[in-house]
Order: structure tokens, then sequence, then C-alpha cells
């Protein structure tokens, strides 16, 4: 609905948003860390860093740790030992509102309990700005998100009345609206239909492209292989393998990993890495 201000935090105490990221700056990191949920371990010693140009997929078998590790760089998930880093300041040393300046979060469900319309759902992510310098970016920004991922076409409609594709690709429309340097999304594809995953992951590598850091939780290796620049690939709470596909994507460590054997081959046409379960006749 145009014209709707959200003022969830206060003109007189603005945050200052984040200057222009360098090609490869560190904009988040991991450093040691381990999560414990429910008293037991999801973390152990992860170290990973997130770069301003990079598209990072986090890939590995549930519950291996993947939407443990992006919850914590995005300073949503406390860590038990290690540091998380946000733009090179320790994520506690953020407040909420200079956090919502610097990353934005996809998780995995997107859900609602009052009848908010599509545009307002996707407003919602430039309430960090409300009040702001920038606050007058907030048609384009929202415009252009929901023309991007392909909702404009029922702004009009009520959130809950989606389908569950639907419903994914408004709440991405939400995440680049709000323009943070640094995208983390946890499963964004899981929902969609194979256009609509292609459509996803090149906006995701288009925003890498432009400057963000974006880091995606993928389970389709051959999306990870295609789209992402590097890869860490996670394993009972740890980091077993981190680097570009061509590099991490191994049969032996695929199979071990996934306990799954694995094929790894180049595809006739393009030479893209294509990753497939070992299949008997």
């Amino acid at each position: 609905m145009r014209g709707l201000k959200l003022s969830r935090f206060a003109p007189s105490s603005r945050p200052v948003p984040p200057p222009p990221a360098a090609p490869g700056e560190v904009l988040a990191e991991a450093e040691g860390v381990g999560v414990h949920l429910g008293g037991r371990p999801v973390l152990d010693g992860v170290d990973v860093r997130v770069r301003a140009g990079e598209l990072l997929a986090l890939v590995g078998p549930n519950g291996a740790g993947k939407s443990t590790l992006l919850g914590a760089l995005a300073a949503d998930v406390p860590v038990a030992g290690g540091v998380v880093r946000v733009h090179g300041r320790p994520a506690p040393r953020w407040s909420a509102a200079e956090l919502a300046l610097r990353r934005a979060v996809l998780p995995q469900a997107a859900s609602l309990s009052f009848p908010f319309a599509v545009e307002e759902v996707v407003r919602m992510g430039r309430a960090p700005w409300a009040g702001g310098d920038r606050e007058g970016e907030d048609e384009a920004a929202v415009a252009e998100a929901m023309a991007r991922t392909g909702v404009t076409g029922f702004a009009g409609r009520p959130f809950s009345a989606l389908s569950g594709g639907e419903r994914a690709r408004v709440a991405l429309a939400r995440v680049l609206a709000q323009r943070a340097p640094l995208l983390l999304l946890d499963e964004p594809t899981a929902a969609l239909d194979l256009r609509h995953q292609e459509l996803v992951l090149r906006l995701c590598r288009e925003r890498a492209r432009a400057g963000d850091a974006v880091v995606v939780v993928l389970h389709d290796l051959a999306l990870a292989a295609a789209y992402a620049d590097r890869v860490a690939v996670l394993r009972a709470g740890r980091i077993a393998a981190d680097g570009p596909p061509a590099e991490v994507f191994a049969e032996e460590l695929l199979s071990e990993v996934y306990e799954q054997p694995v094929e790894v081959f180049p595809h006739p046409r393009t030479g893209a890495l294509l990753v497939v379960p070992r299949r008997t006749p």
C-alpha cells in the first residue's frame, strides 16, 4: 500500500549507514565459532569469511549446521564460543538498528499473522531507513524489488493468500528492498519451481557483482556450482571444505559428506560442473 511508513527506529537516534564496501572487503566472518542449541553442539570451531562482491553458498546434508551458521553470521543466533564480526565489529556491539542497515536476512519460512498486502510486506524492508536521509528512496526501492522478483502483478493481494513459492519471492523482495550490503538467505529456492530457482540465483549473482556480499544456504549442488563464487561444505557442525566450486566439489569429498556416492563431471556444452547421485542401472 503506497504511503505506508514504518518508523520502527526513532529519527532522534538514527544510526549511520555504512560506507560503500570495497571489493573483497570482509563484511561478515565467523572465527572459531561454536553454537549450542537444545543442549547439544551444532557448530564447532567454524571459520568462514564473507566478502563484498562474492556469492558464498553454504551446502551440506541435513543437520550439518548451515542455517545455524547463517543465523550466527546474521547475529540472530548467539554463539557459545569464538566471535562473529559484522563489518569488522563483534556482532553484539551493534544495535538492532545498526545491524538492519548492514545486513538483510531471509529466513526459511515466511509467515505473517495479519493480512498484509504484498506491497506492504515488501515495504517492511524499508523500515531501517525510516526518518533518514535515504527515506526518499522507498518508492523506487520497493518497486524495483517487486519487479526483479516478479511479484508486481499481485501487489494488492493478501500475503496469506499466496502460494508457497509466491510467498518466498515476496519475502526475497522485502530483503532486496532493504538495500543492505550483506544478504543472508536461508534456502531461498526451496519452494520455487525451476524457472524461479534460476531467477533467484541470478538475482543473487547480480547483487554480488554489484558489490554486495551474498550468502545462500542451498541443497541443490548444481545450483551452487553454477552460481556461487565460493562454497563452504558443512559436515556435523564443521567446515569440511571451503573454496571455489571447481576445487571443492570433488567426488570423494561429497560422497563422504553426504554418505551417498555422487558423480561430478563437466556439462558437455558449457563445461559447468554437474553433481548427480551415482545410481546403478
